[in-house]
């Protein structure tokens, strides 16, 4: 027998919050100190004081400078097991690293891996749990894993009729919308559910559209969500703790979105030098701002595109503090000078665009206000759907 959520306990944030229409396109400073959910514990602690929880968390499951699980475990609460996205349970592992389940040194409690071949959460894995709380620090990008782990976590609870209750996070990119729907027939871990690159949710809100629009048959799950306070999508919000190696910087993760499709093509993005994601360049390069040579860096990257090669790089740390949609330009330049040369792994790059009409516009020369002016139908339709399940103004 399941046990029913009281609801108004976890969401009796929601009613205050919810004044104004969404504002997509501009950022300002927040006066009141902006609060996480995994900090309002006396919404959830309730609901799991004589449960067997798991943990479906990373480095960034802080909550006044203390991880949850030790919060949890500080509060007597029975921590079963924590699931671990990329990057690992502590945040360490680079990009792609696949990772064995293992026991937790610092606090004795098993890992479980949820990147790779073991990506969703088996009936074994959950027959020893009631509740699954999930708490990772997301940056709203539809390729960004972290977002698929919570949808495959979501069919795993709702198939095997457990509880699930996310501690929500702001979104730092969450001011705008942009980028073409993703056409399912290239879901994959870098992209899972239609909606754009940059979907302009926050995991909270992201669970409640899954659950809502029954993606991955999640219609009959117990969800509950605890939002964040003093926090609206016109925020700025800086991180306090990098969501994973590469992205260690405000900047970075606001031009993530605009750059992240170069992974499947031989653009480097700066892996491998001091300035990963803040840039975008190649061997004999043209036009550049710097020079640099990618390397191995422990806990950040292994073989990074043109490893040991001398690379051109342009630096975009001027335009990141700007940044209201995605920026085609980066992509037009690249391609302009490699061509069809450029895509080392086309397959990659279409699931990364979730598309393979990008590829064809690129070879076609068509410019950015007309690749634009395709996504316009799906991203109309997607921000209707996205008004229901809102959750901040």
């Amino acid at each position: 027998m399941m046990r029913i959520i009281p609801f108004l306990m976890v969401f009796f944030w929601i009613s205050a919050c919810r004044t104004q229409q969404p504002v997509h396109n501009a950022k300002f400073p927040t006066a009141a100190p902006i609060s996480v959910g995994a900090a309002f514990t006396a919404g959830y602690i309730p609901l799991i004081q004589n449960s067997k929880v798991a943990i479906v968390a990373n480095h960034t499951a802080m909550v006044e400078g203390q991880h949850l699980v030790d919060t949890l475990m500080s509060l007597n609460i029975n921590v079963v097991k924590v699931f671990a996205p990329e990057h690992g349970f502590r945040g360490d592992l680079p990009p792609g690293e696949k990772f064995e389940s293992y026991t937790d040194q610092k606090t004795g409690i098993p890992v479980v891996s949820l990147y790779g071949k073991h990506a969703m959460p088996t009936a074994e894995d959950l027959s020893d749990v009631e509740t699954v709380i999930f708490d990772i620090q997301d940056v709203g990008a539809r390729f960004y894993t972290y977002l698929t782990t919570l949808y495959y976590v979501m069919q795993s609870c709702a198939k095997y009729k457990k509880e699930l209750i996310v501690l929500d996070r702001p979104n730092p990119n969450g001011h705008y919308v942009d980028g073409p729907v993703l056409s399912l027939e290239l879901s994959s871990m870098v992209g899972a559910l239609p909606i754009p690159i940059v979907h302009g949710c926050t995991l909270g809100e992201m669970a409640k559209m899954i659950k809502g629009e029954n993606w991955g048959e999640t219609k009959n799950l117990e969800l509950g969500v605890v939002i964040c306070a003093n926090w609206t999508h016109a925020s700025t919000y800086n991180l306090p703790v990098p969501p994973s190696p590469n992205l260690s910087s405000d900047c970075a993760i606001a031009l993530y979105p605009s750059l992240c499709w170069f992974e499947g093509t031989t653009v480097s993005v700066g892996r491998g030098t001091e300035h990963p994601f803040t840039c975008y360049g190649f061997p004999n390069k043209k036009d550049y701002d710097f020079l640099a040579v990618p390397i191995d860096i422990a806990g950040k990257v292994t073989n990074p595109p043109h490893e040991s090669e001398s690379c051109g790089f342009v630096d975009l740390k001027s335009v990141c503090d700007s940044i209201h949609q995605i920026n085609l330009s980066f992509l037009l330049d690249a391609y302009a000078e490699l061509g069809d040369a450029m895509f080392n792994s086309p397959d990659f790059f279409d699931k990364l665009a979730g598309t393979k009409e990008l590829r064809k516009q690129l070879k076609l020369r068509l410019s950015a206000n007309e690749i634009r002016e395709s996504w316009k139908r799906g991203l109309q339709d997607y921000l209707s759907l996205r008004e229901k399940y809102l959750l901040y103004p």
